[in-house]
């Protein structure tokens, strides 16, 4: 079906525009870490999210890390002696598992090259309770070996057509020394040259990027080697954060870096939490959060800065993006949080490749395992599968179509170019929000006063050109259908439900609102909906 079926259409008794709506919410999901994929209930979550939210691509940490068991320098002895091999050996048995499984549910892994083994760290146990390994290696040569092996092995496995349509990301946050990384940013880069360029060598049309940095910031933390937490105090102290002059991290001087050295830059990765910590002047870091379009003023920013440097062609890729970069921010399990990554999402469509959704589970072990069904985790659904309003929200957006019939503010009304199925999405992200983010909370509680923001909205369009009696299905999310947290609350919020709790909590997550539309015997459909605060509504063609 061709751009000429948008002519038949009608909105609001105009013709229908033909914009593309780029898909940047499902291109790509992300998880924690390699590990994680091999339990049960990750696989059975993110089958799930293949199958409803169309996910294409999985990200996470650990690919190298020792419980995946791929660089081996000794034999393992357990009671015995753990006796040294002659030569290092690579094992792939694990990620096997694991890459074999995401293929298998259609989607492919866009993979993040890291974290270092112990054996090849020069610092260890730096980060979380799994204890990871942020470190540069301590014999380069040996990690080019390490990544190089590793890759020959998925075109083995795979086959090199399928390989090269992966994406290879070097590394996660460098910028956070000494979490992620505990170098310099010389030595992040020189790690990029030389994984970049080994990759390229196996085959010049697999696709490689970073620097995968996290978040803007309006300050001169970055601009050195390593962090300078003194250069954020005035960030922590400004009486107006949105104010200030928000900027990527290491963006500009990793393209100067590799254009100098004609390093090759397929694609550029970055992370968009539209919130930061910034660090006072007693030491204390400081929460701030970002006014409702960050993101995407962000995004035009990097879009600016790659077509003007020697990379004008790379691909975007946001690798993580949600409300906050915390996994115990409680926001996430809200209501609220499904409304505002709606809206980022349909406002950020046309300026990326991929807009990463951090994270699709909260089967998600940085800080251990959650405390409580409801713990803020960065997930879709819960440890238990239970589907948080996010979830809803991101299946919301893969209904709709691919050119934009109609955008506006408040929602979009879409074709499908191969069905020429017409579908809608409509959202109250209430008018008393002003130019505000739903920022971020230490407790459900806290989220609640959201649901006094207003007021309603009413949605009406009617669209031409349809099928007589045409059926469009209707779903709504708001405060009073698909909101577990709060069912969750009021039920005293406990940290163990019992079968019965888990299995209500199921069936409140599920229970939209739901009704059908018909359109008239001359093709015209009339959307009258009435939205609460807060309120999502997808309107979509049975078919």
């Amino acid at each position: 079906m061709d751009s000429d079926r948008t002519a038949l259409f009608t909105v609001d008794g105009r013709p229908g525009a033909d914009d593309p709506l780029r898909h940047v919410w499902s291109d790509c999901a992300g998880a924690g870490r390699a590990n994680e994929a091999l339990r049960a209930d990750w696989q059975r979550q993110f089958a799930e999210a293949v199958d409803t939210l169309g996910f294409r691509y999985i990200r996470f940490h650990g690919l190298f890390h020792d419980d995946m068991f791929v660089y081996r320098e000794t034999y393992g002895g357990g009671f015995g002696p753990d006796n040294r091999l002659p030569a290092p050996v690579h094992i792939f048995s694990y990620v096997d598992k694991v890459f074999d499984f995401i293929l298998e549910t259609g989607a492919r892994p866009f993979v993040e090259l890291g974290f270092m083994p112990r054996a090849l760290a020069t610092v260890t146990d730096t980060l979380f309770w799994w204890n990871a390994h942020c470190s540069p290696p301590k014999d380069m040569g040996k990690w080019v070996e390490l990544v190089t092996r590793t890759v020959e092995h998925w075109i083995g496995r795979y086959g090199l057509d399928e390989v090269r349509q992966w994406r290879f990301e070097v590394w996660n946050e460098p910028n956070l020394v000494p979490h992620f990384w505990t170098g310099t940013r010389t030595e992040y880069f020189e790690l990029y040259e030389q994984t970049a360029l080994a990759i390229k060598r196996i085959d010049p049309h697999l696709r490689v990027g970073g620097p995968s940095t996290s978040v803007f910031v309006p300050d001169d933390r970055y601009l050195g080697e390593t962090e300078d937490r003194a250069a954020s105090h005035a960030t922590a102290a400004a009486p107006d954060v949105d104010a200030l002059d928000w900027r990527p991290v290491w963006i500009e001087e990793f393209l100067t870096w590799c254009r100098e050295r004609d390093v090759p830059v397929d694609f550029v990765t970055t992370h968009l939490y539209p919130t930061d910590y910034a660090f006072g002047s007693d030491g204390n870091g400081v929460a701030l959060a970002r006014y409702a379009d960050a993101t995407y003023d962000d995004l035009r920013l990097l879009r600016d800065l790659i077509a003007g440097s020697a990379y004008p062609d790379a691909e975007v890729h946001i690798t993580e993006w949600s409300t906050s970069p915390s996994s115990r921010d409680r926001m996430h399990d809200t209501l609220f949080a499904a409304t505002a990554i709606t809206r980022a999402y349909l406002q950020c469509a046309a300026l990326a490749d991929s807009i990463s959704y951090w994270a699709f589970t909260d089967v998600f072990e940085e800080g251990g395992a959650g405390i409580g069904p409801f713990h803020g985790g960065f997930g879709l659904v819960t440890e238990d599968g239970v589907h948080k309003p996010t979830f809803h929200a991101m299946a919301m957006l893969e209904r709709l179509g691919d050119r934009l019939l109609l955008s506006t503010p408040h929602g979009v009304l879409t074709r499908d170019s191969r069905t020429a199925a017409v579908a809608g999405l409509f959202f109250n992200y209430p008018e008393d929000m002003g130019t505000r983010s739903v920022g971020s909370a230490d407790s459900y509680a806290q989220t609640r006063a959201l649901a006094e923001q207003g007021p309603g909205r009413r949605i009406r369009h009617t669209v031409g050109g349809l099928a007589p009696g045409a059926v469009f299905l209707v779903e709504v999310l708001d405060w009073d259908h698909g909101n577990p947290a709060e069912a969750w609350y009021a039920m005293g919020s406990p940290l163990n439900p019992t079968r019965e709790q888990s299995r209500h909590l199921h069936d409140v997550a599920d229970a939209l609102h739901r009704f059908t539309l018909t359109a008239t015997d001359d093709g015209v459909l009339d959307i009258d909906l009435e939205l609460a605060p807060w309120a999502i509504a997808s309107v979509r063609q049975a078919v």
